[in-house]
């Protein structure tokens, strides 16, 4: 992970030091933010920025308005980080366009450990990296969904479990393994943080979401004839 930078946004300076330490001892470049609108300042000069991990509760931009401004311009894989730890404050994390929510007091070795599998697979790549089912096409090295021809805008979660799903097509899948491979840790969280991104996805899949079947009590299907 040599030279990949990860943008650290917190209001508090003990727990910007606390991230900082941990993923500069894997050899990450990090770069701070003390509030949200010095996070975009510096996110919109530095075009190399690999991740954000973003607090919350921040003075003068709070971080769910930091992660929508984000979201307009780029697909930066953004982790939030905060102490709102209600199912009410997880979804609006979701909606804004997060793709990690971690709730403080946190693991910093779990935390760098999902800042390693965001990562990795944000820099896998396939030479022949298309992926086909129905009328949907997917570039997996350019980061590209077409469905009927038509481009649709995905997070990199949602890019991530359509991926999965496509990879998988025809296959009943539980939410652990949607978890354990799509989110690529052992994650210790419920069902809804699936059942979120499933939610988003077949709004953006318009009529081709009757492709993804609910398969109650286990997880979800992909279904497709080819």
């Amino acid at each position: 992970m040599t030279d990949l930078k990860v943008l650290v946004v917190d209001d508090e300076i003990r727990m910007r030091k606390l991230v900082r330490d941990f993923l500069v001892k894997k050899d990450y470049k990090v770069i701070e933010a003390a509030d949200g609108e010095e996070a975009l300042e510096i996110f919109f000069k530095d075009k190399e920025i690999s991740l954000v991990i973003l607090d919350v509760m921040m003075p003068r931009m709070n971080g769910w308005d930091v992660c929508k401004e984000i979201r307009k311009f780029s697909k930066v894989p953004i982790i939030m980080l905060t102490a709102k730890t209600s199912e009410e404050d997880e979804l609006t994390g979701f909606e804004c366009g997060a793709d990690e929510y971690i709730s403080k007091p946190f693991s910093p070795k779990i935390l760098v450990a999902r800042v390693d599998a965001i990562l990795r697979r944000t820099a896998k790549s396939d030479e022949n990296g298309m992926l086909r089912a129905g009328v949907i096409e997917v570039n997996k090295v350019a980061h590209i969904v077409k469905v009927n021809d038509r481009e649709v805008e995905l997070s990199f979660k949602e890019f991530e479990l359509l991926v999965y799903f496509m990879e998988n097509k025809n296959i009943a899948l539980s939410r652990e393994q949607i978890l354990n491979h799509v989110w690529n840790y052992d994650y210790f969280g419920d069902a809804r943080t699936i059942d979120t991104h499933v939610k988003k996805l077949r709004a953006k899949l318009t009529k081709e979401a009757d492709y993804i079947k609910t398969i109650w009590g286990m997880g979800y299907k992909f279904e497709v004839e080819n």
